[in-house]
């Protein structure tokens, strides 16, 4: 399943995972600035952040 998440998002987030649980996004990005960004701010959230771009 996350590999077809993977396959949706060319550059940003496409999955977080927290306590055995999954969740698909859909956060595009225009630059690794705002990327970045993102992941950081998932991170202090505690999740695991399944991402393509970096």
């Amino acid at each position: 399943m996350l590999k077809l998440a993977s396959e949706q998002v060319p550059f940003g987030v496409y999955a977080l995972e927290k306590d055995g649980m999954a969740e698909l996004r859909k956060d595009d990005c225009k630059s690794k600035g705002k990327l970045k960004e993102l992941i950081r701010s998932y991170r202090l959230q505690g999740f695991k952040v399944h991402q393509n771009g970096i």
